[in-house]
């Protein structure tokens, strides 16, 4: 029987792949607006690793609730002490959201070396900061795998962390649990901290 394991993500019962996205949440949010964990923000995006605005939406997570933290705090590495201001997003506290993809959604893992050959990628080619060539990577898997609900990637923070891009065309297999508010005392975050190097 499957074990749910909510802080390092891995599989929640039922086969389900529990992943972690950090937002700000609006409580009152319905599904698919503004302030609800599953938003996609469509039209701000083209700047990230995987976005491709024209053909998909997309949602940025990690199999490891202190990845998600830390890709969120990854901007203000290197300004000094941490700030619990950092942990806000336009007025709204950010919250740390546990999501459920269903057991049959398939993520194409470009941490496999087996997948790299066969779709002829080099690992630099997945991890350079160029988000250019990322981009142009993620656009042609998304039209050469209709049935993927989106990708699996090292982490450039720390390489053992697994992040998830989830494509909008998934979100229906997709499915929130838990929910908590981030603080600065929550092990999470004090986690997220040390592996940024940013004194709490």
């Amino acid at each position: 029987m499957a074990e749910r394991r909510a802080a390092s993500g891995r599989t929640a019962g039922g086969g389900e792949l529990s992943v972690f996205r950090v937002v700000p949440v609006e409580p009152r949010a319905r599904r698919g607006r503004p302030g609800h964990p599953l938003y996609v923000p469509r039209e701000l995006q083209g700047a990230g690793r995987h976005d491709n605005p024209e053909l998909y939406g997309c949602l940025y997570a990690a199999l490891d609730a202190v990845a998600a933290v830390a890709e969120t705090l990854a901007p203000f590495r290197g300004t000094g002490r941490f700030d619990r201001r950092m942990l806000e997003r336009g007025g709204r506290p950010l919250v740390l959201c546990e999501l459920l993809v269903a057991a049959e959604a398939k993520l194409i893992d470009l941490d496999d070396p087996r997948t790299l050959v066969r779709e002829r990628l080099r690992p630099s080619q997945v991890a350079t900061r160029r988000r250019r060539r990322t981009q142009e990577i993620a656009a042609d898997l998304f039209r050469r795998h209709p049935d993927a609900a989106g990708l699996r990637w090292w982490s450039t923070i720390e390489a053992s962390w697994t992040c998830v891009t989830l494509f909008d065309r998934s979100l229906p297999a997709v499915r929130v649990g838990r929910r908590t508010p981030l603080a600065p005392d929550l092990e999470v975050v004090r986690a997220a901290c040390d592996a940024l190097a940013m004194p709490l």
